[in-house]
């Protein structure tokens, strides 16, 4: 049976682009479409959807005060559309928070080709949102297919070792669908005097800015985003830029940032495989690495090579999880050594930098 999914968007053009985007797929449905929140509740009483596309900015009611009344009153799966503006950008991050699901972004220009150039991208959120709603974690990953073809992280950066003579820790983390929470959890736990952290977290331009900031607002540590060349400083988290690659680097003795522009690896840009990648080639055992909740396989090919370099490496499990995506590849390569809550993560990385030399944090 297939997927029903009603899609609640006050363009025309979008309804249209998306019901054909959706339909054209044998396991989903679109059973029905709504301009505003208050058509889109009739809607689903009649229709009972599986799954929801929820606009962010529309009349009669705004995406967040019917997503609040929706999770309070007839909790559901729900994707969150929305444009790339500063406004949207907060507007969508604090709707994961409230309990969507995940996003995807609306074009700026050329609406109907940006579309489809996400249709993969919504099809398979929509299909994990589905499974997300009905706990079948298992299943999840088997039902989405390539839809473009896959760069490793030699397409950006080559492996190599860098031979210097340092102590200094550096912490490397990805995540992707459910990240924004997830990461909120770990880096709020964090003392202020935690060694640098690069973090690659899938997310478009605009994003990634609003949600270093919310972040920084939350959390001991500073969190920003990353700009090239800058020295990765003790008490600090570096968030990838939307559409850049963040890597590790060095400059004599000291960690720094690098961003790229070169093409997507598994099919992302950031990429958690570059970063990796980076990691083991610029800091191998003074690192560790976290992979964290996501769809897909990018980290799993990278954090196994942070594993031979002698890193240290942690996997969100699966009961966490909000899809046990990215580390369950992680943990089938053989390139985890511990799997953990994420409840748990910020304490096996204080112990770690505990066991070797770090003994005292200002919590």
């Amino acid at each position: 049976m297939a997927i029903k999914v009603l899609i609640v968007d006050d363009s025309a053009l979008i309804r249209s682009l998306l019901t054909e985007i959706i339909d054209a797929q044998p396991d989903l449905q679109v059973v029905g479409t709504a301009p505003d929140p208050l058509a889109a509740r009739e809607r689903i009483k009649e229709l009972n959807p599986d799954v929801l596309t929820l606009d962010v900015e529309m009349p009669k009611m705004d995406g967040l005060a019917f997503l609040e009344k929706l999770m309070r009153l007839r909790p559901m799966p729900v994707v969150m559309v929305s444009s790339l503006t500063e406004k949207s950008s907060a507007v969508t991050l604090k709707a994961l928070e409230m309990g969507a699901f995940d996003f995807v972004t609306k074009p700026k220009i050329d609406i109907r080709s940006g579309i489809m150039e996400y249709a993969g991208d919504l099809t398979e959120k929509i299909r994990c949102a589905y499974l997300s709603g009905r706990r079948n974690k298992v299943a999840r990953q088997a039902q989405l297919s390539p839809v473009q073809e896959k760069l490793s992280a030699d397409a950006v950066l080559p492996s190599r070792r860098d031979h210097f003579s340092s102590t200094e820790k550096v912490i490397a983390v990805g995540a992707s669908t459910g990240g924004t929470e997830a990461l909120k959890t770990f880096l709020a736990a964090l003392p202020p005097d935690c060694p640098g952290i690069l973090v690659t977290q899938h997310m478009p331009e605009t994003f990634t800015r609003t949600f270093a900031a919310r972040l920084n607002g939350l959390c001991q540590l500073a969190v920003k985003e990353a700009e090239h060349g800058e020295r990765v400083l003790p008490g600090h988290a570096y968030i990838a830029p939307g559409n850049r690659h963040l890597m590790l680097a060095r400059s004599g003795a000291n960690y720094t940032v690098a961003l790229g522009d070169g093409p997507p690896v598994s099919r992302h840009r950031p990429s958690v495989d570059v970063l990796f990648r980076s990691a083991a080639n610029c800091a191998a055992a003074n690192s560790l690495g976290i992979i964290m909740t996501g769809m897909g396989d990018d980290g799993a090919a990278g954090m196994l090579e942070m594993h031979a370099a002698g890193a240290r490496t942690i996997a969100q499990d699966e009961e966490s999880c909000v899809v046990f995506g990215m580390p369950r590849e992680a943990i089938a390569r053989g390139g985890v050594d511990e799997v953990v809550p994420l409840g748990d993560i910020a304490g096996r990385l204080l112990g770690w930098l505990a066991s070797h030399g770090r003994r005292s944090f200002r919590v």
